[in-house]
């Protein structure tokens, strides 16, 4: 039985702002290039829509499962045959732009076993630091 079938899932729902357009921050969100810059290790296209994200040199085969230009985009994880899995775990990234202040949000919906809400924060934190160093915001 997989690991994932055996252990309570946590949804992490965290936002930030970003000093960038949605234009400039999606492609950070949706391409292996943008995403190997702040994200994790290295990012491998393995086919239409999937792709491998390395954290540790250990790979981790995720499908890009939905997307919509400029606005949101939600990885799907695979097994490590490239499989879907029941209950998989995902991350949704979402971008918001209020209409008000102009102010751009960067939603982040981590769907997996990670259950310490503060490690998740402060890695979060970190990787959200890169990020606007690489968009300017």
């Amino acid at each position: 039985m997989p690991l994932s079938a055996t252990r309570l899932k946590h949804r992490f729902l965290v936002e930030y702002s970003i000093n960038a357009s949605p234009k400039i921050l999606y492609p950070y969100l949706a391409s292996a290039s943008g995403l190997e810059q702040w994200f994790c290790q290295s990012v491998k296209v393995d086919g239409p829509q999937r792709f491998n994200f390395v954290w540790d040199n250990q790979p981790h085969y995720a499908e890009m499962a939905s997307h919509r230009t400029n606005r949101s985009v939600r990885f799907v994880f695979l097994d490590d045959n490239r499989g879907s899995l029941p209950d998989a775990n995902y991350l949704d990234f979402l971008i918001e732009e209020s209409q008000l202040t102009q102010e751009v949000y960067l939603r982040i919906l981590d769907y997996s076993e990670e259950t310490d809400t503060v490690e998740l924060q402060e890695m979060w934190d970190s990787l959200i630091q890169k990020l606007r160093e690489q968009v300017g915001g």
